[in-house]
């Protein structure tokens, strides 16, 4: 019996208006045409995957679903924090509850930017730190946590 591969994707303020906002730095794709090309890529390398996607601008509903998260059998967490990234420590604290790995992410290379934004203080509960690959990020957060008999 294969045995599924559950993640869960969290995606902070603003990313809601993806493929609007910013396009020149965060791409013209929506949130909605990333996680279906995500979701399509993978499956090309692993039929057992089950992503659970969750967005929210809100930092208190985002602590709120890394707890449920934290109780819950998953494989793997992937984040993106966004502009949170630089200023919750709530955020950071409710990744220190989970127990398996969680990668952080960002479309953009955060390095190229404002220097406000090279201070991740989420960044420290993370075990991994991707970014500056666009809509690839999340592909890459997620078949970085694959092993070579997911395959």
């Amino acid at each position: 019996m294969v045995n599924e591969k559950k993640f869960l994707v969290i995606n902070g303020p603003n990313l809601n208006f993806l493929g609007k906002r910013e396009p020149e730095i965060y791409g013209s794709s929506s949130l909605e045409e990333i996680q279906e090309y995500t979701e399509k890529k993978i499956s090309s390398f692993c039929k057992y995957v089950n992503i659970e996607w969750f967005q929210s601008n809100l930092e208190g509903e985002i602590v709120e679903r890394i707890q449920r998260a934290s109780q819950e059998s998953l494989n793997g967490l992937i984040i993106n924090p966004a502009a949170y990234s630089h200023t919750s420590v709530a955020i950071l604290d409710a990744l220190k509850l989970i127990e398996y790995k969680v990668v952080e992410v960002h479309l953009s290379n955060t390095y190229n930017r404002e220097s406000f934004r090279h201070t991740r203080l989420t960044a420290k509960s993370s075990d991994a730190i991707i970014e500056g690959f666009g809509k690839e990020v999340y592909f890459l957060g997620i078949i970085s946590q694959l092993r070579e008999e997911d395959f």
